[in-house]
């Protein structure tokens, strides 16, 4: 029966921390943007990245490739 004694008051702590911790997030704008970072990931922006050369062109107008990476499926 004792443990009941320092239990309940140390739940209630843990409770009262609990909400005071979502106030302050809420506070803060934690909770404000749900969907923006999970479609700013799919935004491609390695363009920048890419060296000159890796970007020039063949005088065929076919955009050079690392050799084995064609357009052909697999004839396996």
């Amino acid at each position: 029966m004792q443990i009941v004694m320092i239990l309940v008051p140390v739940m209630l702590i843990l409770v009262a921390l609990g909400i005071v911790l979502f106030s302050w997030a809420v506070r803060n704008g934690q909770y404000d943007d749900l969907e923006g970072p999970a479609h700013r990931i799919l935004y491609d922006d390695d363009e920048d990245m890419i060296p000159d050369e890796a970007r020039a062109e063949k005088p065929d107008g076919q955009a050079d490739r690392p050799e084995g990476t064609d357009n052909k499926p697999d004839e396996s």
